[in-house]
């Protein structure tokens, strides 16, 4: 497994587990509260953390090595589990955060043993923004140059944006349910939880739908990123025996994965066996400069074989 896949299998496992302490510790809460928006709360992560382990099945799937029937490999897996995670995400998470916040507002529910409550959601939220933090190093670590949300837009590591997003969302939701249920029992008025659980709701269909419409560009298949043609330009210039570099196709196979395909114009007095040593030099370089770039084709093009 690629040292990529080690840290992106790292910060899954470590959300995973935090999920999980979370999601049972919520669960008992919403049991002796009775509060709507904690049982949101808890759904959500119990949601997030079958999220998590498909998100592993992705990442296992996507390091399978290449073969007969994928002779481009398995990388895009990864973009399928990473949409299917998004779907949950809209409609286990969210939709049940609605529909049980007007529930609630038909059947309003006191909040009772308000300790406990306010005592398991602030848990959750440090243990939440402990994971959340974690993985804003790791964007900043990979982004470059881009700013933040730039490269959330830009970047082919859909399983990362994945997990950020939702722990994201988590703690956002977790403040939302704690604003809920205080406004609930302080005022005696049980639709301030039911308004907590529908924005909860709100919340994770907002970031489930960012998150499908950029997985959606990568599963169907996206350039990859303008960096690597900045830097195929240069080892074509480097060349005096190629005259131009007419076209050149990226498409990101999975993260970290990039197939290319370019045609270049040569020297028309050019041997068979020059151009093979030339081409081989160049794929040499690009594998060099880019390693990323796992796949290259290269079409020599002469001035007098196209007249």
């Amino acid at each position: 497994m690629s040292q990529r896949a080690n840290s992106v299998t790292t910060h899954i496992i470590q959300s995973l587990i935090i999920n999980l302490l979370i999601a049972v510790s919520k669960a008992f809460a919403a049991f002796i509260t009775g509060a709507g928006s904690m049982l949101a709360e808890a759904i959500h992560s119990f949601a997030d953390c079958a999220n998590q382990l498909l998100l592993l099945v992705g990442v296992k799937q996507g390091n399978k090595l290449a073969d007969d029937k994928h002779p481009l490999g398995y990388g895009r897996a990864v973009y399928f589990w990473s949409f299917m995670v998004a779907m949950l995400l809209f409609s286990i998470g969210g939709m049940f955060s609605i529909y049980e916040g007007f529930h609630k507002l038909s059947h309003p529910q006191p909040i009772e043993h308000m300790a406990w409550g306010i005592g398991v959601l602030v848990f959750s939220i440090i243990l939440e923004s402990y994971a959340m933090i974690s993985n804003i190093k790791e964007i900043n670590t990979r982004k470059g140059k881009h700013r933040f949300f730039e490269y959330l837009r830009a970047t082919k590591d859909s399983d990362l944006v994945v997990v950020f997003g939702e722990n994201s969302a988590a703690v956002f939701g977790l403040v939302f349910a704690i604003l809920a249920m205080l406004l609930s029992y302080y005022t005696g008025n049980a639709i301030y939880d039911a308004y907590g659980s529908i924005a909860i709701g709100v919340v994770l269909i907002l970031v489930a739908i960012f998150l499908a419409i950029e997985v959606k560009s990568l599963l169907i298949g996206e350039s990859a990123n303008e960096a690597i043609l900045e830097g195929l330009n240069k080892i074509i210039a480097s060349h005096k025996q190629v005259h131009q570099l007419i076209s050149c196709i990226t498409i990101q196979q999975g993260p970290g994965e990039v197939l290319m395909c370019i045609k270049i114009k040569c020297d028309a007095h050019i041997s068979t066996l020059e151009l093979s040593i030339l081409i081989n030099k160049i794929e040499a370089e690009i594998r060099s400069a880019t390693p990323e770039v796992k796949w290259i084709f290269v079409e020599p093009d002469m001035e007098e074989w196209r007249n």
